[in-house]
């Protein structure tokens, strides 16, 4: 896999995690970053991917990303 740096303004960090939105459900989900790269996802770095927060009225759903996993 290349490097894909955050989607986060002037963030230059590695991405470690990819952010989607389903808009029908008024969800929003946060997991491993994806195999590639997608058009309408959001790739954040560890430090932003720990302080993505959904919109108001939304649910979050986080998965849990390989670097939380202690094992790894």
């Amino acid at each position: 896999m290349t490097f894909r740096p955050c989607s986060r303004v002037a963030c230059l960090e590695p991405s470690v995690a990819t952010l989607t939105f389903d808009y029908g459900e008024s969800l929003a989900v946060l997991g491993p970053l994806s195999g590639r790269k997608e058009p309408h996802s959001f790739d954040l770095c560890s430090r932003h991917a720990e302080r993505t927060s959904a919109p108001q009225g939304w649910q979050l759903m986080r998965h849990r990303l390989v670097a939380d996993d202690p094992d790894q």
